[in-house]
């Protein structure tokens, strides 16, 4: 197979992957790497991965699709991610996430036609204490209304 990856990204990899005794343990941590320098992991990536790791691809394409923080593909510049677990749902993150829907013209899973946004609904963001919360970028902002949501997406004035 013709490598698709930077030999410096198919080195770093492979040393993860030295560190462990059972190559699939490394499978998480290698994802990270990727989707950090390729932006997202399609089936070419996880191909790549299964590879490199001497995995099935299937087995990358199970914990790919498990996990919400992994993108399948590219996103837009920023990322938000709406919490749709309980507590944010009986707290008010479904009007939260309609109000992204409608605010930017895209269904979750979309980015808009700028590139600007990718919006999409993950299970737990893990802040229960501050529903609705989503995450935009790396950072998480909580206790949400759609004005306080508005506010958030001009950014810093």
């Amino acid at each position: 197979m013709t490598s698709r990856f930077p030999e410096l990204l198919r080195t770093r990899v492979r040393e993860l992957s030295d560190r462990y005794p059972d190559k699939k343990a490394a499978l998480l941590p290698a994802l990270h790497l990727v989707q950090n320098e390729r932006g997202f992991i399609g089936p070419e990536e996880e191909i790549e991965v299964a590879d490199l790791l001497v995995l099935r691809p299937i087995e990358v394409r199970e914990v790919v699709t498990f996990y919400s923080m992994f993108l399948r593909r590219p996103a837009g510049r920023t990322l938000l991610q709406v919490c749709s677990n309980l507590t944010c749902t009986i707290r008010g993150g479904e009007r939260i996430l309609d109000y992204l829907r409608k605010t930017l013209g895209i269904e979750s899973g979309g980015t808009t036609p700028d590139g600007r946004f990718t919006l999409v609904e993950v299970e737990c963001l893990g802040a229960c204490d501050q529903s609705p919360c989503l995450m935009i970028g790396e950072t998480l902002h909580g206790h949400l209304t759609p004005e306080s949501v508005d506010e958030l997406l001009r950014g810093p004035e």
